[in-house]
């Protein structure tokens, strides 16, 4: 069986973008027909002027309405409009929002949208890790002005496990590794001061963290000597006092601690939106 020419057109009303409307009547006319009947999407329907509208448009061709209203007062408004106008109307979210309702014990928002953005914060959070990793250990630094935060200091203060953790939280981050022997990269001081933490640490816990590091590797001497590790981490503060940058002490610290500092840090003078 196929759908005549003459065969009235579905119109998906939505007070969001109508995508879920639209896949869901896909759904239901596959089947019934191998050519489904136009599907005419009227998105963003907020107000009870756009609403008598959108009915006057579906009543004008005949049509049928399958719809995600999600705001209880158009939803019910719609039902009145559609009996009035004896149109066929298709309920996509009005069940499961009352059967939720009675499973949570409390009423739904009601805020149409509400999915999208938690889409896009899913997928903000997704592209901050991806951003993350690709500028792990002074990597890509061409991107630096990309990042919300860049962290830099001296081999195992704890950068990539840091940068990682803020990055869950959808921060995109770059950390920049300092040593002693090598000048600091020209890159890190064009980025824009405030969004530099430096990390330090005091030597004696430094100097574990480099001694389980070292074991079974082949690493120099003076990648856990003392007089060196002294030298390296001032030479780090140098770098963060050239830089005009922030500064965190991580010694003993549990990594949520540390995020918060930081976060407190950049957020003095940046607005970020930090996922839950």
């Amino acid at each position: 069986m196929e759908w005549l020419d003459s065969t009235p057109p579905i119109f998906v009303l939505s007070g969001g973008a109508g995508a879920l409307g639209k896949h869901v009547a896909r759904v239901a006319l596959a089947q019934f027909c191998m050519n489904i009947p136009p599907i005419i999407v009227i998105p963003q329907v907020r107000t009870l002027e756009q609403l008598t509208a959108a009915v006057e448009r579906v009543t004008a061709a005949s049509g049928v309405i399958v719809h995600t209203m999600v705001d209880p007062e158009l939803r019910a408004a719609l039902n009145t409009l559609a009996r009035a106008h004896d149109l066929t109307l298709i309920d996509t979210i009005g069940d499961p929002l009352a059967q939720l309702a009675g499973h949570f014990g409390r009423p739904p928002a009601g805020q149409p949208g509400l999915f999208q953005r938690q889409q896009e914060v899913y997928l903000e959070r997704i592209q901050a890790i991806e951003y993350t990793v690709d500028h792990d250990d002074g990597r890509n630094l061409q991107d630096l002005n990309q990042a919300d935060v860049v962290l830099t200091g001296v081999s195992r203060v704890g950068k990539t496990p840091l940068s990682i953790y803020l990055s869950v939280l959808g921060w995109k981050v770059a950390n920049v590794p300092l040593a002693r022997e090598l000048p600091a990269p020209p890159e890190l001081f064009r980025v824009d001061r405030r969004r530099v933490v430096g990390l330090t640490i005091d030597i004696d816990v430094l100097a574990q963290h480099r001694h389980w590091r070292q074991l079974g590797s082949t690493m120099l001497h003076g990648y856990t000597a003392p007089d060196l590790l002294e030298e390296e981490v001032l030479a780090a503060r140098h770098v963060f006092r050239q830089g005009g940058f922030a500064v965190v002490n991580v010694t003993n610290k549990p990594i949520e601690e540390t995020a918060d500092q930081v976060i407190a840090l950049i957020s003095r003078w940046f607005e970020h939106r930090v996922a839950s």
